[in-house]
């Protein structure tokens, strides 16, 4: 299509186009190309309109180049692609890097009122809201203010760069470009997958002027009236090494309307994060569709940092697929619905297919925005791999996987047979073991992060005479999620052993008694479960001190007060849980 100023500019639309309108707009060196994977997991609901920007792409650029990159100039470029592909009805705005910077404009502006529904921001800021930034800590400067905007400034020196003639040009033109899809690869972790297309010396020499054009101007003169008037969505990346966090301390002094969202990966998220993306801008469009914003919509959304809509979780978690094994009852239970309160997408896995619909059921009611139950009993080989492969397929790999699985069984060393052994191993260990294996390979091959959690016991590292099985086999899990920390932590995946202690769940009331018959069994199950009820600790608690530990990324989770004393107790006093080991309980 052809601006009033005589720029071609390259328009694409997929999707139905009585939909509603989402038009993604690409940041430097990119063209619209990088949206692909995200346009194709939209378009089965919206109307998804891509564009080259001007100079990018197969676009034609302006001449003369020096003045025709303007943000003024680039929000009549949008207004007339609004027009064309959603003529009277606005559109939902979604910017990545200088994508965001105009974004920003467009969410701003008084001629795009009107024009734009809502507006999902990543990895670019307002130059505007920059330009207040630097202002506020150079007027009112504080050793933190100073720090910041200090470790800002370091982060920004490719802007420097580009504002010297000629140089970034014939840099783009001849070796740089060669260079760059090696660094997207090692830096990004992008997958070498024909991206960045062959468009991109072009690309990025016009990009150029971009920053010569507005950089600027606005941090010196950034405007007064950089409100926002509409709903706007921001996502950041943790580990963005050209733009840190603490540059959107301020935000909510522009965007008062403003859902918040951190997400732990690098800068290229469109290319890297396509179906985390995907979920959240899909929930935002469709709270703004729906008529129902913050509150009242009908899937609650993630919080802001005021207002913590989906709770204090919600700004890690929104959006983020979480896999949760013996989800039916108890610990995993509890641990579902806790993620889904935070607007993460849950997986309920359990061996018992209905208890798993239950759990999926009610974390939709929760407020996650979407819920899958499965079938599979983790010890089994076949039925993790099967598992394994349906959520690849369908979902992609999973953000956080928590092993949470596992059956309880007493008694003496000397009664326990053999298949009492096999049977708590094959749950309570290879459980694990196939998820770590199956789902961390899976994390691992995306290069994107992730966490995994394994549910061992405060028993892993307290001795008793009574639970030679099931202590092996959560000594083995903890043994095992230390080993893995450390092979996994290059990239990027965090593992978590958790180790509840006294927690009120089934596993009391189901756990195997070993040299009993039937009856006393049934009377020891009954007398066990009244002490753990009288203990009181609910699983509620032991779900936030799992999701806790994600956030913190903590090696050891230690849960109840006992749990933690014995804990302290193998470091400070062996001796004395060894002796307490000796004990035979009153029961």
């Amino acid at each position: 299509m052809r601006t009033a100023e005589g720029v071609e500019l390259c328009v694409a639309e997929l999707g139905d186009a009585e939909a509603p309108t989402v038009v993604l707009v690409h940041g430097y060196p990119d063209s619209k190309e990088v949206w692909s994977k995200v346009a194709r997991r939209l378009s089965d609901r919206f109307h998804v309109v891509l564009y080259d920007v001007r100079g990018c792409g197969r676009s034609s650029a302006p001449q003369p180049l020096r003045g025709g990159f303007t943000l003024e100039k680039l929000t009549q470029d949008f207004l007339a692609v609004a027009d064309a592909v959603s003529p009277g009805r606005p559109v939902h705005l979604v910017g990545h890097d200088w994508g965001s910077v105009q974004g920003w404009e467009f969410a701003t502006a008084a001629e795009t009122r009107g024009r734009v529904a809502s507006f999902t921001s990543m990895s670019g800021p307002s130059l505007d809201h920059f330009g207040h930034w630097i202002k506020k800590r150079v007027s009112r400067p504080t050793p933190r203010r100073l720090a910041q905007a200090l470790g800002q400034g370091v982060r920004s020196w490719y802007v420097y760069m580009l504002h010297t003639p000629v140089l970034p040009e014939l840099a783009w033109r001849g070796p740089l470009a060669r260079y760059w899809p090696r660094f997207l690869r090692r830096a990004e972790k992008l997958p070498a997958d024909g991206y960045p297309t062959s468009s991109l010396p072009r690309d990025a020499a016009h990009g150029a002027w971009l920053y010569r054009d507005n950089v600027r101007y606005r941090l010196r003169r950034p405007r007064e009236d950089c409100h926002t008037h509409v709903p706007v969505q921001l996502i950041t990346p943790t580990r963005d090494v050209f733009l840190g966090e603490r540059l959107y301390d301020d935000v909510e002094t522009w965007a008062p309307d403003l859902t918040r969202h951190t997400l732990d990966a690098r800068h290229w998220i469109p290319r890297t994060r396509p179906d985390q993306l995907a979920v959240w801008i899909r929930d935002f469009v469709e709270a703004q569709e729906s008529g129902r914003t913050g509150g009242e919509a009908e899937q609650p959304r993630p919080a802001t940092r005021g207002g913590r809509r989906g709770g204090r979780f919600a700004e890690q978690f929104g959006g983020r697929l979480v896999l949760v094994t013996g989800a039916g009852s108890g610990i995993g239970r509890a641990t579902a619905l806790g993620f889904a309160a935070a607007g993460a997408r849950i997986v309920a896995v359990d061996v018992k297919g209905d208890a798993a619909e239950r759990t999926a059921q009610a974390a939709q009611q929760a407020g996650a925005p979407q819920v899958w139950a499965e079938t599979a009993d983790v010890g089994d080989q076949r039925q993790m791999e099967e598992l394994a492969d349906r959520i690849a397929a369908r979902h992609g790999a999973v953000d956080v996987l928590v092993n949470n699985a596992g059956i309880g069984v007493s008694g003496p060393f000397l009664e326990t047979t053999v298949e009492d052994w096999k049977r708590t191993l094959d749950v309570n260990l290879w459980g694990v073991i196939h998820g770590c294996r199956l789902f961390g390979r899976q994390m691992a091959e995306r290069g994107q992060g992730g966490h995994i959690v394994n549910v061992a016991s405060d028993a892993a590292y307290q001795p008793t005479r009574l639970l030679p099985a099931y202590g092996t086999s959560k000594a083995a899990v903890l043994m095992l999620s230390e080993c893995l920390r450390a092979e996994l932590a290059g990239r990027g995946i965090g593992v978590t052993a958790v180790c509840p202690g006294p927690v009120d769940t089934d596993i009391t009331r189901t756990a195997r008694f070993v040299g009993l018959d039937d009856a006393a069994q049934d009377r020891r199950r009954a007398r066990v479960a009244r002490l753990y009820k009288l203990r009181n600790y609910p699983p509620e608690k032991a779900a936030r001190a799992i999701m806790l530990a994600v956030v913190r990324n903590r090696a050891v989770a230690p849960v109840t007060p006992e749990a933690h004393g014995v804990r302290a107790l193998t470091r400070i006093a062996p001796r004395v849980l060894r002796a307490l080991a000796r004990i035979e309980p009153p029961l």
